[in-house]
């Protein structure tokens, strides 16, 4: 039934295979693949699977770690609200990874993912402080 879907351009069916085979839920684990599904629900502009991309691509997990890409992905997501892909793009910034190291783009998108009660930016925008 999901394999119906995801040939019809399902993007929740897409992003669903996905899933699976990120986590090897019923199917056997597989990076690459479950890329391929992410990337088919990302490019109809599911924040999820855009998010879970841009992950991928930071990671190197079933494609080449690319830090430009997945600030790319994160920042599509971020732009949805994903907070997740926000609080990811911000530290992207404050690293310099796939773009140009700037701490005030960081912390602007650490508090859009902080006012979402997202822990971890809560958690990187007081470092941020304590070090000022």
């Amino acid at each position: 039934m999901i394999l119906k879907a995801t040939k019809q351009g399902d993007v929740d069916a897409q992003y669903h295979l996905g899933e699976m085979y990120y986590e090897g839920d019923g199917v056997t684990q597989d990076y690459a693949e479950a890329a391929k599904w992410y990337r088919k629900a990302a490019e109809q502009g599911l924040a999820e699977a855009q998010f879970r991309l841009g992950w991928m691509y930071d990671n190197g997990e079933g494609v080449t770690q690319d830090y430009a890409e997945a600030v790319k992905w994160f920042r599509k997501a971020a732009e949805q609200g994903d907070e997740y892909a926000q609080c990811n793009l911000g530290c992207a910034y404050a690293k310099g990874d796939g773009v140009t190291q700037d701490l005030a783009e960081a912390v602007k998108w650490w508090v859009k993912a902080a006012k979402q009660r997202n822990p971890e930016a809560r958690n990187y925008l007081g470092c941020a402080w304590s070090n000022i």
